[in-house]
C-alpha cells in the first residue's frame, strides 16, 4: 500500500486534480494498471482501497507514482509534476536552485500557483519557520544579477493561438486591479482570486505563441502579477509560500523579459518579509542585491525607496549613522521623481509613503538611543507619520492601518501613552474592512512595547484592546 509519510496528512492536492478529471478512486486505480499494463508493469495491484489510502496520506513505491502523473495530466490536460499531486520525487518542489531559463521559470511558479490554489484554508496559518534564510536564501538569488534571458519567441504549441501586446495590456490591467484591491483591503480576502489569475496567465506562456518583443513583455507582465501573488500571500501569512512565490516570480523576470526593474521591486518585497520575520541581515542583503543587480535601471523611485528602506533595516539593528545616512539618499534620490514617468508596480511609493517608511526608521532608532536623541527620533517620528497620514490616498486603507499603528509606537517609544490609545483605536476599528496578518503581527509588536506601562490605567487599557482583538482572531 506504500510507506507513510513522517506526518500523514491529507493528499488535497491529489483530490482535487481527481476532481478535474472526474475520476473515481476505481477508475484512477484501473486507468494506472492499465498504463503500467502497456509499459510492460505488471503486477502493481492497484484498487480502490489503495487510491483511498494514498488519498489519507500514504505515499506509493515506483512506478506507481509515475504512473500517477502520467495518468492525472493526460485525464486534466495539465502537465502535471509529483509535486502537483501532492508526491515527493524527483519531479518535485522547485527549489532555490531551479533554472534561470523560460521553460523552468513557467514550471516552478506554475507549480506553486497551482499548490496554493488547492490547498484549503485551514492550512493558512503562520509558517515562517520553513522560510529560507541566510546563504541558502542569498546564494541561488546572487544568480539573478547575472542571469540572461532565455531563447527568443516561443515555438508553435498544437493549436496554441497567438497573442499580442493588446494581451499584455490586459494582463497589467488585472494587475492594477489587484494592487488596488490589496491596498484596499489587504491580501487575505483576494489571494486565491489573484492566485487563480496568475494559473491563467501561466496557461498563456505554456500554450501560446508570440513574438520575442511580446515574449519579453508578457513575461514581465506574468512576474509583476507573480509579485502581487506573492505579496497578498505574505500578506496572509502565508511565509514559505510567499518566499517560493517571489523567487519564481524573479526567475520570471530574468527567464525572457530581463526585466530587471521588476525584479528589484521583487527583491524589496522580499527584503521587506525577511525584516518582517526578524530576518534583517537577509533583508539588508536583499536590498543590496537589487540596488547591484539592477544598478544600470533603477529609476529614482526604486533608488529611494531602496535605500528608504535600508534606513529602517540599518534602525532595527542599532545603526543609527547608517539608517540617517540611508535616510538622507533616500531624500536626494526622491527629489528626481518625475511625476507620471516611474512604472506602475512603483505607483505605491509617492512621498507620504516615503515618508512613513522613514517616519518608522525614526521610530525604531528612538528605542537604541537616550536622552535628547531618543526625543529627536520621536519627534521627528512623529512629523513623518502624521505628515504621511494627512496625505494618503483614500484607496490606501491598510498603509493608513499602518500608519495609525506606527503612530501608537512613536508614542510609546516617547511615553505618551494616551495618545498610543487613540491612534491604536484608530488602527483597530480599520480591520473591518482590511484583513491583513501583518498588521495583526505588527499589533502584537506594539502590545510587548507596551508592557512597561501595563501597570498604569492608559497602558492597561492599550493591552486589553489590542489583546481583545487578536484574541478574537485566532
Amino acid at each position: 500500500m506504500g510507506r507513510p509519510p513522517l506526518n500523514r496528512q491529507p493528499n488535497h492536492l491529489l483530490a482535487h486534480w481527481m476532481s478535474r478529471g472526474d475520476l473515481s478512486n476505481n477508475r484512477l486505480a484501473r486507468l494506472i494498471t492499465q498504463r503500467g499494463a502497456e509499459q510492460g508493469i505488471t503486477g502493481l495491484g492497484t484498487d480502490e482501497s489503495r487510491v483511498r489510502a494514498w488519498l489519507k496520506g500514504a505515499v506509493p513505491r515506483e512506478p506507481v507514482p509515475r504512473l500517477l502523473v502520467e495518468v492525472l495530466s493526460a485525464e486534466t490536460g495539465m502537465d502535471l509534476t509529483y509535486a502537483d499531486v501532492g508526491l515527493p520525487g524527483e519531479a518535485g518542489p522547485a527549489g532555490m536552485r531551479s533554472p534561470w531559463t523560460r521553460t523552468g521559470a513557467i514550471a516552478a511558479l506554475s507549480q506553486i500557483i497551482r499548490s496554493e490554489l488547492m490547498l484549503p484554508d485551514t492550512r493558512t496559518g503562520p509558517d515562517a519557520s520553513d522560510v529560507h534564510i541566510g546563504h541558502e536564501l542569498l546564494g541561488p538569488l546572487q544568480e539573478w544579477a547575472l542571469a540572461r534571458p532565455d531563447e527568443a519567441g516561443q515555438p508553435a504549441p498544437a493549436g496554441g493561438r497567438r497573442i499580442g501586446m493588446s494581451d499584455v495590456e490586459g494582463i497589467r490591467q488585472i494587475t492594477s486591479a489587484f494592487r488596488d484591491l490589496d491596498n484596499r483591503h489587504g491580501g487575505v480576502l483576494s489571494r486565491s482570486a489573484v492566485l487563480a489569475q496568475t494559473d491563467t496567465v501561466l496557461s498563456l506562456l505554456r500554450t501560446c505563441t508570440y513574438t520575442e518583443a511580446v515574449g519579453r513583455e508578457l513575461f514581465s507582465a506574468a512576474a509583476d502579477l507573480g509579485s502581487v501573488a506573492g505579496w497578498m500571500t505574505f500578506d496572509a501569512g502565508r511565509h514559505a509560500a510567499a518566499q517560493r512565490t517571489f523567487v519564481s516570480a524573479l526567475h520570471a523576470a530574468a527567464a525572457e523579459g530581463n526585466d530587471r526593474r521588476i525584479g528589484a521591486h521583487i527583491l524589496q518585497c522580499m527584503a521587506r518579509q525577511m525584516s518582517h520575520l526578524g530576518h534583517v541581515d537577509d533583508a539588508l542583503d536583499l536590498v543590496a542585491l537589487a540596488q547591484y543587480g539592477a544598478r544600470r535601471h533603477l529609476s529614482p523611485a526604486t533608488t529611494s525607496m531602496l535605500a528608504a528602506l535600508e534606513a529602517r533595516f540599518q534602525a532595527i539593528l542599532g545603526h543609527t549613522s547608517d539608517s540617517e545616512a540611508a535616510a538622507g539618499r533616500a531624500l536626494d534620490a526622491y527629489e528626481r521623481v518625475q511625476p507620471g514617468a516611474e512604472e506602475p508596480h512603483m505607483a505605491f511609493f509617492d512621498l507620504p509613503e516615503l515618508r512613513a517608511t522613514l517616519g518608522m526608521a525614526h521610530q525604531i532608532a528612538a528605542k537604541h538611543v537616550d536622552g535628547a536623541a531618543r526625543v529627536r527620533h520621536v519627534r521627528q517620528s512623529t512629523e513623518l507619520v502624521l505628515s504621511a497620514l494627512a496625505d494618503r490616498p483614500e484607496h490606501r486603507q491598510r498603509s493608513k492601518a499602518f500608519d495609525h499603528l506606527g503612530l501608537a509606537r512613536t508614542y510609546v517609544a516617547g511615553g505618551e501613552i494616551e495618545g498610543a490609545v487613540q491612534e491604536t483605536a484608530q488602527c483597530l476599528q480599520m480591520l473591518g474592512s482590511v484583513q491583513s496578518r501583518r498588521v495583526s503581527d505588527r499589533l502584537g509588536e506594539l502590545h510587548a512595547e507596551a508592557e512597561p506601562y501595563a501597570g498604569t490605567h492608559a497602558g492597561t487599557e492599550l493591552r486589553e484592546q489590542i489583546r481583545t482583538v487578536l484574541t478574537a482572531a485566532e
